[in-house]
């Protein structure tokens, strides 16, 4: 079984690999090659950055908007979006001007604007994560986010707190995307990719 981690310039690559393996992957493949994609049996895409930038790395790729559209869409291999990877699900980002994303997730990316005046962005560290809609792949747990920005639209499956709700992950059918960093997150991120590497949705 093939896993394809996307490179596209603007992910913690390393990391995300080195935690793919520890939750038991034996073949992680990281890669820019849009035809590798298009045989992978299952595909992640991380992101670290800004929306726009990132949603431009990914389309100066080539072919690979059209081999995830594929493999993601139309075959329906388990997909996995990290960080931005899974703010690129969905329709838009508004991080320095408006950007398209992929559109898979209806919703738009906004910046992080807490209830409460005190609370800093970007939202730093450790947090809960809370199941709101059941998913094989999403419990209760802490995990640690790093992000400015935030999805605000549909198929959300848990939220955290951050002087207000917060879209924690999203998704439906073979799409998942979380907006906290599994690499990071110790025992509960490592068990999360351990789930995926075995979803059949």
């Amino acid at each position: 079984m093939t896993l394809a981690l996307i490179d596209y310039g603007a992910g913690n690559l390393h990391s995300v690999a080195n935690a793919l393996k520890a939750a038991g992957s034996t073949d992680v493949l990281v890669t820019a090659d849009a035809d590798a994609v298009l045989k992978a049996d299952r595909i992640v895409l991380p992101g670290v950055g800004a929306f726009g930038a990132c949603a431009a790395a990914l389309r100066a790729v080539p072919g690979m908007v059209e081999a995830l559209e594929q493999r993601v869409r139309r075959d329906g291999v388990p997909f996995l979006g990290i960080c931005v990877g899974m703010q690129l699900m969905a329709d838009t980002g508004e991080e320095h001007g408006v950007h398209a994303g992929l559109g898979w997730v209806a919703g738009t990316v906004r910046h992080l604007t807490p209830n409460d005046a005190t609370a800093k962005v970007p939202h730093m560290g450790w947090n809960d994560v809370v199941p709101v809609t059941p998913h094989a792949l999403i419990v209760p747990g802490e995990a640690y986010f790093l992000h400015s920005y935030a999805f605000e639209g549909a198929d959300t499956l848990a939220t955290t707190e951050h002087a207000g709700q917060v879209t924690a992950a999203i998704g439906r059918d073979n799409l998942l995307g979380v907006q906290f960093h599994p690499e990071k997150s110790q025992r509960y991120g490592l068990a999360l990719l351990e789930r995926f590497l075995t979803w059949k949705p």
